[in-house]
């Protein structure tokens, strides 16, 4: 009788007041406890990696915000027989803007032609010569935060004014892409097979195509091409799970990739599928590889938003003949969930560092490790009604997404103070707590 394989010891990598991803539901069957190990921000590096020693964890699974990044690689070195899911590597792209344009350029995917510079000289010059209209971004963090740090301009004289008032660096700045539709598609895969994408339509007047801005969404007719494209990026992300938002050029029909990162939202039938695709890695096969039909969210999401987030385990079978006469029902596309590759550190492209006339840049823009906050001053406590959301964003924890939705409600005028968040769901009364005493109410 062939002997069982051994189980690897799993641990969810938790961080304090940041929304968690997994949970023990998406890891259903398993059958040996699975740790929790959660990083408490400050000074906690040496005390999270005894803790992953003790509990003799062989696998953390867990997104890590832009925030603690550079903390993660110095613990990942700590921890060389520690795997990570994803790997630090792949979550290269979770940190920045920047990020994502060098992880394109190393590996040859399509992304629309960037200038990254800390060289306000290089900058001017760009600005005089290039095409427009350019988008602008706030180069921190994987995605768009809602589109406020998002801008389009159309000449050098609202180039320069942006610059004046924003002092962004590093200046990043991309040739907008003519999009197709006036939207852009999001696709999410789980071992680099596709199995949610849907498009994102800007909204009337508007030409940031982000729900939070007003935007529409569809799930039909999504090209082939961005789906290629999505499933490169990911093979080159080397990632278990990840997501693209991709743009089709409406002169051309070519496929662009506009961010991508392992952290996004998802509804939980989507998360149990990445846990099952986990299970079945971890297991050597002794747990099944989840089938997602190509082009299955097509019919899912015809279903109400609050039906989808209710959705649990959801089972597709490969199909198989049940009369005589064998009839295939062929797969739309011929994309495969697959094994991903091992990561190494030579997968990341390398940095580009501000020169050291930028020291004094907010730590945000630097991008150094969080291990060492300042302590917050009753100077420095903020006030709900004037707080701006670069300010929001500082708050230890804070998600993007999250950051968005308060400053919505503080501008609506849905919320006096802080605390006021313990009537909304997406926060926890733990993060509401804690964020509560940075104001001055």
């Amino acid at each position: 009788m062939a002997k069982k394989h051994k189980l690897p010891k799993i641990g969810f990598l938790y961080l304090d007041y940041v929304l968690r991803f997994f949970d023990y539901s998406n890891f259903r069957g398993w059958p040996d406890k699975i740790e929790a190990v959660t990083y408490h921000w400050k000074n906690d590096k040496t005390r999270f990696i005894n803790e992953v020693k003790r509990k003799k964890i062989d696998v953390l699974v867990g997104n890590i915000p832009a925030t603690a990044y550079e903390t993660f690689k110095e613990i990942a070195k700590a921890l060389p027989h520690v795997r990570f899911i994803p790997s630090i590597e792949s979550q290269f792209c979770n940190k920045s803007k920047e990020n994502v344009t060098l992880f394109c350029e190393k590996y040859n995917i399509a992304a629309p032609k960037t200038l990254i510079t800390y060289d306000d000289k290089i900058a001017e010059k760009h600005f005089k010569k290039c095409h427009y209209p350019q988008i602008v971004k706030r180069s921190y963090g994987p995605s768009n935060y809602g589109g406020y740090f998002v801008h389009k301009v159309d000449n050098y004289k609202e180039a320069t004014k942006l610059f004046a008032k924003k002092k962004y660096k590093p200046v990043y700045t991309q040739d907008a892409i003519p999009l197709k539709d006036s939207g852009d598609i999001r696709v999410m895969l789980i071992g680099h097979k596709p199995v949610c994408a849907f498009w994102r339509y800007s909204g009337s007047g508007e030409w940031i195509t982000n729900t939070s801005q007003g935007g529409d969404m569809s799930y039909e007719n999504v090209p082939m091409a961005a789906l290629e494209l999505a499933v490169k990026a990911s093979k080159a992300a080397k990632a278990e799970y990840w997501a693209c938002d991709i743009g089709i050029d409406e002169n051309t029909d070519k496929a662009y990739i506009i961010e991508c990162a392992t952290a996004f939202a998802a509804f939980p039938y989507i998360r149990d599928w990445i846990g099952q695709y986990i299970m079945w890695d971890l297991s050597d096969g002794r747990f099944r590889l989840p089938h997602v039909p190509l082009f299955s969210w097509e019919e899912l999401g015809k279903m109400d938003p609050s039906v989808l987030r209710t959705l649990r385990h959801l089972y597709f079978a490969k199909y198989e003949p049940s009369a005589d006469g064998v009839y295939w029902l062929s797969d739309k596309g011929n994309f495969g969930m697959e094994l991903t590759d091992e990561s190494t550190p030579s997968d990341m492209p390398p940095s580009i560092e501000p020169p050291v006339s930028e020291n004094k840049l907010p730590k945000m823009v630097k991008g150094k490790s969080e291990s060492k906050p300042s302590k917050i001053s009753k100077s420095k406590l903020y006030d709900i009604n004037t707080i701006s959301l670069t300010e929001l964003m500082t708050l230890q924890g804070m998600e993007e997404e999250m950051a968005v939705k308060i400053k919505e409600l503080i501008q609506n005028g849905a919320i006096s103070t802080f605390k006021d968040l313990s009537e909304y769901h997406f926060t926890s009364k733990k993060q509401v707590s804690h964020w509560a005493k940075s104001f001055n109410n």
